[in-house]
């Protein structure tokens, strides 16, 4: 369970990539994507990222690509920006959440028209 800190931690690193994404990365694989959330290692040697991206799957694909290749660039962002004893790793993963509310959503429309 993550104690008061570690979510403060993990919102800080959000917000930094999110900013980061949004007005200052150039690479143009990396579509419209939003940080959904931040998972922090307790040692902040590791921190996993849960996108969502607008797209299908090609684009999905190519913007978590982007975002692998800029990870240096956001893991110094996130150096400059928040003194941490330690500058977490990044790893990028899909945030399937939307993909599974929307499979629910048709499932029980399904159910009704029933």
């Amino acid at each position: 369970m993550a104690t008061g800190r570690m979510r403060r931690v993990d919102e800080a690193i959000r917000q930094v990539i999110g900013d980061a994404m949004a007005g200052e990365l150039k690479d143009p694989r990396v579509g419209f994507v939003t940080v959904t959330d931040v998972r922090t290692s307790a040692d902040l040697s590791h921190a996993r990222v849960y996108v969502s991206v607008l797209g299908d799957e090609q684009q999905r694909r190519a913007s978590l690509e982007g975002l692998r290749s800029a990870h240096g660039y956001l893991q110094r962002q996130l150096a400059s920006e928040l003194h941490l004893k330690r500058t977490p790793t990044l790893e990028f993963s899909y945030d399937d959440t939307t993909d599974r509310a929307l499979r629910v959503d048709a499932l029980l429309a399904e159910i009704e028209d029933s």
